[in-house]
């Protein structure tokens, strides 16, 4: 009976080292690699998702923080209602649509070109200079470019007027171009914008074409390609992912555009810069302040974007 008694405390002592080990390989397997990802998830909860949240909540009341007498209360969709039917936000919805067009083709191109040019570089200092050459805007604060252009396109003193009025002559005091009118101003700030990001741009495609195999181009040498030809052929095609890439970043950065049109246009609505941007940051902080009324308009901005977006992956999707 007592041989019996140890047996069975043996298989129940190997029976709970056995569970032990299995909770340990858990923890090890499942628990462990969560411990690395809590910092991330912390910063990405309190960070990113907690503001989403927030801004979706605030949407669905009627919130006006500055006017104590008016209590906050809860609406549902009646400000989606009002978003959806109000002209001045399909206005600043279409104007921004307009500066994306004209911005992503330059923004997207003419850093690809370059690419292709410094890549056939041989000799590596030179390749060095032009790329941190190339980079030196990225590196300068954003107000400070914008007061930079903002100074450059002047009528008055900027630099750019001063070349085409007194040194090459194509224009005069009197017709110069207007950079800054109603006219002129998204070209304007579309080009800006080519200048801030065009380094920054052209190390994604540098990178890229740094895993295109060099086989590639040698066989087409052989075969009598020029330049263009291996550019359409081989370099085009392969750039993809990386335009892919570049095309759906850009393009919420476009649409999403503020900063440029409150330093360059101000919140006038009857300019080209009074995009649904402008008009969300014009509804929260002036006048009523309206937060309830300007998160829905950001919602449903957002929603445009994503839209888009989605019509963009299905365009560039893997055909293998």
């Amino acid at each position: 009976m007592a041989q019996l008694t140890v047996a069975q405390q043996q298989r129940r002592s190997d029976a709970e080292r056995s569970t032990s080990r299995r909770v340990g390989d858990w923890l090890a397997r499942f628990a462990v690699p969560w411990l690395f990802l809590l910092p991330t998830a912390v910063f990405f909860v309190g960070w990113a998702l907690y503001p989403i949240v927030r801004v979706a909540w605030f949407s669905l009341l009627d919130y006006r923080p500055i006017q104590a007498s008016r209590p906050v209360t809860f609406i549902g969709l009646q400000n989606y209602v009002e978003a959806f039917a109000d002209p001045l936000l399909q206005v600043g919805i279409l104007r921004a649509a307009q500066f994306t067009a004209l911005f992503l083709p330059g923004m997207i191109f003419i850093p690809m070109l370059l690419a292709v040019l410094i890549d056939r570089i041989t000799n590596p200092r030179v390749s060095t200079f032009y790329r941190l050459v190339l980079l030196i805007p990225a590196m300068i604060p954003g107000p400070l470019i914008f007061l930079l252009w903002k100074w450059m396109y002047d009528g008055y003193i900027g630099p750019i007027n001063y070349v085409l009025v007194d040194v090459l002559g194509l224009f005069t005091i009197h017709t110069q171009p207007q950079w800054m009118s109603n006219q002129l101003v998204i070209p304007a700030l579309a080009m800006m914008e080519w200048w801030w990001g065009l380094g920054y741009h052209t190390m994604f495609f540098l990178a890229g074409l740094a895993t295109i195999p060099r086989d590639l181009f040698d066989a087409a040498r052989v075969d009598g390609a020029n330049e263009w030809k291996m550019f359409w052929t081989v370099t085009f095609w392969r750039l993809l992912p990386v335009t892919l890439v570049l095309v759906v970043l850009r393009f919420g950065t476009a649409m999403a555009v503020i900063d440029e049109y409150l330093i360059m246009g101000g919140f006038m609505r009857d300019r080209p810069t009074y995009t649904w941007t402008v008009y969300m940051w014009d509804t929260a902080f002036q006048g009523v302040q309206d937060r309830g009324y300007a998160a829905a308009i950001g919602w449903v901005g957002t929603i445009v974007m994503l839209i888009v977006v989605a019509i963009m992956f299905w365009a560039f999707r893997s055909r293998d």
